[in-house]
């Protein structure tokens, strides 16, 4: 049985390693490989931003197994998986030849996709019969909704007049409807202005009388109800794009994991409900408990970030954070100007310590970060010191994006906080801190006042445990940096 030669040949190769195990190795090869046997829909939930070494668990089941596969990776994980995963096998000769682009591999059983892949080779009925494999579920919504985009540039609005030189009239006076719209708006940092469907109905009414129309086009008119639309300005030019993105985008690939196998790797929100499928098993393994609790600097009373004294705030205490630690810091806040401000300030402090979003941080520096920049780059930096939460990543409701779904949500009359935007900025926050919370040789600090005068704030302790609380910081110089309550 193949649960019994996955569960042998993984004991052989972690015991040839004499590495510390996570200790799930087992259970997780046990699962996978019974989901490729019955070629049915298996759930494995992993808190975000696990030990990535369970990957071992996960692979050989996969190279014992005569079940062809489609493993879906963003671009970090294949290069994980390439570099790292794959040549580990091959070292316990456990090997596992891989394919990889939109042509299905002839003879090799491990099919390597991107989501992009993914989507058009369903939509052309390619996949075969090929189960899938699809870990860091917990992000599978986004990644799908980037690989379903449909961007409209100023060059697409420019193919599209040559091809119907008989509308270019029309089409310039409602591109020129459009920009007013969008030149005209306060914007924010990125300047995303939202698009209505009332705004775009006469460009669509027009779109449908027109035949040939050129690419990107026929995709923008397909992509009607649950979608929403937004501008961005380009900055320094007087141009923008038009993005179109679906708002649930499993609803758009109604039937992807139907009729296949299915291994789903991660913590989405909801379980298996959210991607729209009852998994024949549903499991959690999660990473041993901490050894030592977080330290967590959070005082009782804070100012919000709407108060208008929440900047001075910000800096005096990411002052004293930095003073009080001689290691690498990491100080994480979406608002832009609100970023930039702070980095400007702290440089004129502490020089070319600070930097903004560099992976190339002296060893005490001090990095100012957006939250989608650190998920991003987290793996090319050292592992911080401290992390500054300056601002909670909890989605804004000026993301047009963000404010589409929500909508939805309300007028079903659904909690739309706690039922999206809670759990999606735990999830971050779970895994922007997953390197501090598993190697345990750092601090946390959350200077984001919601987090002690919002009810949802003990929901969000309640995430991080186990942490101690830091109730001072004490000068520099001290034999200690703080102390506990």
């Amino acid at each position: 049985m193949l649960e019994a030669h996955a569960h042998q040949q993984l004991k052989d190769l972690l015991r040839s390693e004499g590495r510390q195990a996570w200790p799930h190795h087992l259970s997780l090869s046990r699962l996978v490989a019974r989901s490729l046997r019955r070629a049915d829909h298996t759930l494995v939930r992993l808190a975000p931003g696990s030990d990535p070494s369970w990957w071992v668990g996960l692979l050989v089941p996969l190279a014992l197994s005569d079940t062809p596969v489609a493993l879906v990776a963003s671009d970090a994980l294949r290069q994980r998986l390439l570099q790292v995963e794959l040549p580990r096998l091959a070292a316990a000769g456990l090997g596992l030849p891989c394919g990889e682009g939109p042509e299905p591999p002839a003879s090799v059983r491990l099919w390597l996709l991107s989501h992009s892949e993914l989507i058009q080779l369903w939509q052309q009925q390619r996949l075969g019969d090929r189960h899938l494999v699809i870990p860091e579920v917990e992000l599978l919504d986004g990644h799908l909704r980037q690989a379903l985009e449909v961007v409209i540039t100023p060059a697409d609005w420019d193919a599209l007049r040559r091809a119907h030189p008989s509308a270019e009239a029309s089409l310039l006076e409602l591109h020129e409807r459009l920009s007013r719209r969008v030149l005209r708006h306060p914007g924010g940092g990125q300047r995303l202005v939202p698009i209505s469907a009332e705004e775009e109905a006469p460009l669509r009414q027009l779109l449908a009388l027109l035949n040939g129309l050129p690419d990107p086009w026929p995709r923008w008119l397909e992509a009607r109800s649950g979608w929403a639309s937004w501008a961005r300005l380009q900055p320094g030019l007087l141009q923008w794009r038009l993005h179109r993105q679906p708002l649930e985008p499993l609803r758009v690939l109604h039937g992807l994991l139907a009729n296949r196998g299915a291994v789903l790797v991660g913590e989405p929100a909801g379980g298996g409900a959210s991607l729209g499928l009852k998994p024949a098993v549903e499991v959690s393994l999660g990473d041993p408990p901490l050894a030592d609790p977080l330290p967590l600097f959070a005082p009782q009373r804070q100012p919000l970030p709407n108060s208008p004294h929440y900047g001075e705030h910000l800096l005096e205490q990411s002052r004293r954070l930095v003073l009080g630690m001689g290691g690498f810091s990491v100080v994480l806040v979406d608002d832009e100007p609100l970023r930039l401000g702070l980095a400007a300030a702290l440089a004129a402090e502490f020089g070319s310590r600070v930097v903004h979003q560099s992976t190339a941080p002296e060893s005490n520096g001090v990095v100012c970060a957006s939250w989608d920049w650190w998920l991003d780059h987290q793996q090319r930096l050292p592992l911080p010191c401290q992390v500054v939460v300056a601002l909670l990543p909890i989605a804004s409701l000026e993301d047009p994006l963000t404010a589409a779904r929500v909508e939805t949500l309300r007028r079903q009359g659904r909690d739309w906080f706690r039922e999206r935007l809670l759990p999606d900025g735990m999830g971050r926050l779970q895994r922007g801190l997953a390197g501090l919370r598993r190697h345990g040789t750092g601090r946390l600090a959350v200077l984001d006042g919601r987090l002690r005068s919002r009810s949802w704030g003990q929901q969000v302790l309640e995430a991080l445990e186990p942490w101690v609380e830091l109730r001072r910081l004490l000068p520099p110089g001290s034999d200690t940096t703080e102390n506990t309550a």
